[in-house]
């Protein structure tokens, strides 16, 4: 079976409550970070007064600006992207939805140019069948320009299906790391990042979610990592400490420890952490801490 392709893993998987969404608009923040002056961005733009909605534009804020992305080569005035979270996949039907979209908010909004709109498809994996759908049924070329990154051409429309699996990590970090794939070593450049951009990163639904997803390796990253310590302090930045005290949990020193960090340490995986979390249960710091605990 093809690990890329939009498989019955990807059909049938639950999202367990993950917030893939709200982490998918920091991770495009992060990537166009550095042109803030340069772009709006847009999430969940309403079509209609029904339940109709697209799910980022990123406008342009005055004509002629160029923006150095891979993911960016196709951008126009206002560009419409959708995404697919990793339990979710692309089906054809899907990206005929979203170009409806396109055609929908040209058609409503008064100063709606479509010669000026571009269309961005975002999937967590493969997306094989839009690819074929977009050079048989529509007879477009579809040209691999970047890994990850699919130019389609021949159509009225400017379109590019991004496969996030395939992205580089060195060129698209955060959109890379949108995964429930991800490995231990795949956290030590992110969390080196992230500690870096602190608070002002806005990257909490994103660690949130990504944490979510990757319990073990996150774990496992965690232990291995030379500087909890500056872990610890990340998490207070981001506002998950504020967020997970909210649910009853207290943050103050336990041994000298971060409490939540400190069960990591003393064997709880974070599927345990999580469960206690949702209980709202109360630590003893003299309680004897070794995982499987309910």
């Amino acid at each position: 079976m093809d690990t890329n392709d939009e498989s019955e893993k990807g059909k049938g998987k639950k999202a367990d409550g993950i917030q893939w969404h709200p982490a998918f608009c920091n991770a495009l923040r992060l990537e166009f970070k550095g042109y803030e002056n340069e772009l709006d961005f847009v999430f969940e733009h309403p079509l209609t007064t029904g339940p109709l909605k697209i799910d980022v534009m990123i406008i342009k804020k005055a004509e002629g600006v160029r923006i150095d992305k891979n993911i960016a080569g196709i951008f126009r005035g206002v560009n419409i992207v959708e995404y697919k979270s990793p339990s979710d996949y692309m089906s054809v039907q899907d990206f005929l939805k979203v170009y409806a979209y396109a055609c929908l908010y040209a058609s409503l909004e008064e100063d709606a140019d479509i010669t000026d709109m571009t269309l961005t498809v975002v999937a967590s994996r493969h997306p094989r069948s839009v690819l074929e759908h977009l050079r048989d049924a529509r007879g477009c070329a579809v040209e691999k320009k970047w890994p990850g990154v699919y130019i389609v051409s021949g159509d009225p429309l400017p379109i590019q299906i991004i496969d996030s699996s395939e992205l580089s990590a060195e060129e698209n970090l955060w959109l890379k790391g949108l995964s429930d794939e991800l490995e231990a070593r795949d956290w030590r450049d992110m969390l080196a990042e992230m500690a870096r951009l602190g608070k002002s990163g806005l990257i909490g639904a994103y660690f949130d979610a990504i944490m979510r997803a990757n319990k073990e390796s996150f774990k496992e990253a965690y232990e291995m990592s030379d500087d909890t310590l500056a872990l610890d302090s990340l998490l207070e930045e981001i506002g998950l400490a504020a967020k997970w005290e909210a649910r009853g949990i207290s943050l103050g020193e336990a041994r000298g420890e971060n409490k939540i960090l400190g069960l990591f340490r003393q064997g709880y995986t974070v599927e345990e952490v999580e469960r206690m979390l949702a209980q709202g249960r109360a630590w003893n710091a003299e309680a004897p801490m070794g995982g499987g605990q309910n």
